[in-house]
């Protein structure tokens, strides 16, 4: 995957991702002195708040400089592939939210998190879910076809439906007592452009930097129609996976 974050650009185009995350907060319904993984903790926003709530938090990320932005705010945060946890029977809950789906092998996330989690712990989480920002993949799909890319080759994401996650959790030993799978239109207060610039770079540097803007220019006039409303305001097209899962007490799920 060839995405880099750039702090100062994810808090202009991106903080709505944390600001609707407080749902899946309120989820996990932490309470003070419990131990904490945030899965793809990003530049710390949501693992702030769980400390505040009096809970002890570990946030871990894929990008070195998202978590220099999470340890600026003073909060204990690792860089470590959430696809590789090495974690054993340490914390009570894992949270996640915006992130699972940017870690394609789902099967081994998903033993990471078994062997963090203390027995009769939970893991409550928030993905894209199945047909999560359909029009724009299909949009940069296209554009890439006419420069003689195949998208399915470079698109970092993986959208589960609801009975495949929960298949692939149960295989694991775990109990599902909530999943949801819904239709989320989320406002983009930076318009489309930012929200390529900041998610979409998987695809946009398989080109040089100089036809990168044409290529977001071609991908923003395909999307106008369908996202941006008459007043210009652009509305992205997210579906939501959101799930809660308890390790059972008995330890007899897969290692």
């Amino acid at each position: 995957m060839t995405q880099n974050w750039n702090p100062e650009r994810y808090a202009k185009n991106a903080r709505f991702v944390s600001e609707l995350g407080m749902p899946v907060v309120e989820l996990l319904n932490p309470k003070p002195g419990e131990r904490i993984l945030d899965l793809g903790c990003g530049d710390g926003a949501l693992t702030k708040k769980l400390v505040e709530m009096g809970c002890q938090v570990i946030g871990i990320g894929f990008s070195n400089e998202l978590i220099a932005a999470a340890k600026a705010r003073g909060l204990d945060a690792r860089v470590m592939d959430g696809q590789n946890l090495n974690f054993q029977n340490e914390f009570d809950a894992v949270f996640s939210n915006a992130a699972l789906h940017w870690m394609k092998r789902a099967n081994d996330v998903i033993a990471g998190v078994w062997r963090a989690l203390k027995p009769s712990g939970r893991v409550v989480a928030e993905s894209g879910g199945h047909g999560n920002v359909e029009k724009i993949v299909s949009a940069l799909y296209k554009a890439l076809s006419r420069r003689g890319v195949d998208g399915r080759h470079v698109n970092p994401w993986y959208f589960p439906t609801p009975g495949d996650y929960r298949q692939r959790l149960e295989a694991q030993g775990f109990k599902v007592t909530y999943i949801t799978h819904f239709p989320r239109p989320t406002p983009l207060p930076e318009g489309i452009w930012g929200w390529l610039e900041t998610f979409a770079e998987s695809f946009t540097s398989v080109f040089p930097q100089q036809e990168r803007t044409a290529f977001i220019e071609e991908v923003q006039s395909m999307l106008r129609q369908t996202l941006c409303d008459p007043e210009g305001n652009w509305i992205a097209d997210y579906v939501r996976l959101r799930f809660v899962a308890i390790k059972p007490r008995n330890d007899q799920g897969s290692s």
